[in-house]
């Protein structure tokens, strides 16, 4: 990242796994056909390819991140990922991923209407902003909760459309699509799955679309 604003990504091979990976992995089915929007420096794309013989694409902003995609042999255009994707056809992917990244785009629900459109299946990983912990900055200080911005202050982040899981539920109704299986990371453990948006940190839904 550029200094201390994290709107202007400068992927590099320090950045490799995220915890969500693991989950992810599991609910992708061998050599399926998969898109990752946001994709970064392609670790995730490289341990589907590795592990689940996947044909992968992906789409990144970032140019250092494409020219990662790109040193480990990826598929990946640079580009964003919230508007038309026009050389992307009709269910050309079995899968849809977008990991931690849809809180970040200017057009989510371009995002995600896109996403329906060009995959049966969507994966869409968010933190939830809805939080206790920044329920409790928000209520006891009055200030934007540094949590949610992972250390960054609302003036130098790039999470510009904070939500909560309550939110994405209802966005996913609106677009038809049904979550299919869903986990929630974070360190309260079964908290969280008994109450996900008071206590989840980290949301990771399987959707699929009812459209043909």
């Amino acid at each position: 990242m550029s200094g201390s604003d994290n709107r202007e990504y400068v992927w590099s091979e320090t950045r490799s796994a995220r915890p969500e990976y693991p989950r992810i992995e599991r609910w992708i089915t061998p050599r399926a056909r998969v898109i990752d929007l946001g994709c970064g420096n392609g670790s995730l794309l490289l341990l589907l390819k590795e592990r689940k013989e996947v044909a992968g694409f992906g789409i990144e902003l970032a140019p250092s991140g494409v020219a990662a995609c790109r040193q480990k042999g990826l598929d990946v255009r640079q580009g964003r990922i919230d508007v038309a994707l026009t050389d992307v056809a009709d269910r050309s992917f079995d899968y849809a991923i977008c990991n931690v990244t849809l809180q970040m785009v200017m057009y989510p629900e371009v995002t995600l209407r896109e996403m329906r459109r060009i995959a049966r299946y969507q994966i869409i990983s968010f933190p939830n902003f809805a939080f206790f912990i920044n329920r409790l900055e928000l209520l006891l200080f009055g200030r934007m909760p540094r949590w949610g911005l992972f250390g960054y202050r609302w003036y130098d982040t790039g999470h510009i459309h904070q939500l909560s899981i309550a939110d994405f539920c209802a966005l996913a109704r609106t677009f038809d699509l049904t979550i299919r299986q869903r986990a929630y990371l974070g360190k309260l453990g079964k908290l969280a799955d008994l109450a996900p948006n008071f206590f989840a940190q980290t949301a990771i839904l399987l959707l699929e679309s009812s459209h043909v």
